[in-house]
């Protein structure tokens, strides 16, 4: 959208058309990643911490002595008098409450070095403040609001003391612009006023693709990684189109490896030689076991040669004959 703007209307302090154009600096066509926005805000609000630590004297403001051995206590200080809770307790020590363990110094650097990575209605304004929820009410912190417009000038010419007073407005020269102030809370999207002074001297600050900045040294407008981001229709172009090669579109479809040492067939195709040893492989077996068909025959032919004839058995008939004959005299033996 930017890219079809390359002109800028003026508008009066009266909100009228001035009849006035001024180009689009080129800053305003250069990329804006907000991960990296949010990087750099994230670390310039910690230059305007305020160093702190705990006091030297913290933990050691009572008297404490050590009661010695004999009383199945630890030798650590304890705090002297009694009608508390606090009396008998260890003090001094670094394994006790309150002798100011690990305690901060206020001699740290808390500043932190940032690299060359660099909407509201007024009605909205006045409806937001409230108070702060929190410890900042007690810290000259209490009514906080939300942010209102953001007016960047070149030339003070009363435009800091005609603004000023209204809540929600913040006041940037051209020179000096801040992160903190054009995306606050690391988001990009505030609601920015050029003056047309301000706008026309954002191509010597910055610079173009075509020429370097003159009020910076050594700095260069960051690159589109494309010039055209829609892939869709790069790719459907005529141009694009030519250059490339019909679409493969044959279905390869995966074949089941099978194991040729349990597949004859597939072992045949990797080793022809493999079908005449099955073959040689398998009149083999069938002749060595014709042999011990041959062998366990002859052996026992041969063990029915040695063992004796065994004994005729007795007619059925004859059996019979012989138990009818022997009811009658069982009989008469049991009745004398």
């Amino acid at each position: 959208q930017a890219c079809a703007r390359p002109l800028i209307s003026v508008y009066s302090e009266k909100g009228e058309a001035s009849g006035k154009n001024v180009t689009l600096p080129a800053v305003f066509r250069a990329p804006i990643r907000p991960d990296v926005v949010n990087f750099v805000h994230t670390n310039l609000r910690k230059n305007n911490r305020q160093p702190y630590a705990v006091s030297e004297l913290a933990g050691h403001q009572t008297s404490a002595e050590s009661w010695g051995t004999g009383r199945a206590v630890a030798r650590i200080p304890r705090v002297r008098g009694g009608g508390t809770h606090r009396s008998g307790q260890g003090a001094f020590g670094n394994q006790c409450i309150g002798p100011g363990r690990w305690a901060l110094g206020c001699w740290d650097i808390w500043a932190v070095g940032i690299f060359g990575i660099f909407r509201f209605c007024l009605c909205q304004v006045y409806a937001s403040q409230r108070m702060r929820a929190g410890k900042g009410k007690m810290r000259n912190r209490r009514r906080i609001q939300r942010r209102g417009p953001c007016i960047i000038y070149n030339e003070d010419n009363g435009i800091i003391r005609a603004f000023r007073n209204i809540p929600g407005i913040t006041l940037l020269n051209v020179n000096k612009l801040n992160l903190l102030r054009l995306a606050p809370g690391g988001h990009v999207g505030r609601f920015c006023i050029w003056t047309e002074s301000a706008f026309r001297k954002l191509d010597d600050l910055y610079g173009t693709w075509r020429k370097a900045a003159t009020l910076k040294s050594d700095y260069n407008l960051p690159m589109h990684k494309m010039t055209n981001t829609d892939i869709g229709r790069i790719m459907r172009s005529q141009e694009i189109q030519k250059a490339l090669r019909a679409p493969k579109k044959k279905i390869q479809r995966r074949v089941l490896k099978k194991n040729p040492l349990k597949n004859l067939r597939i072992m045949i195709k990797l080793n022809p030689y493999a079908k005449t040893m099955r073959r040689n492989t398998i009149l083999r077996h069938a002749q060595n076991h014709k042999l011990k068909e041959e062998k366990k025959a002859k052996a026992q032919a041969k063990l029915a040669d040695k063992t004796p004839a065994a004994p005729k058995a007795e007619p059925a008939a004859k059996k019979a004959k012989t138990a009818k004959a022997a009811k009658p005299a069982a009989k008469g033996k049991a009745e004398a």
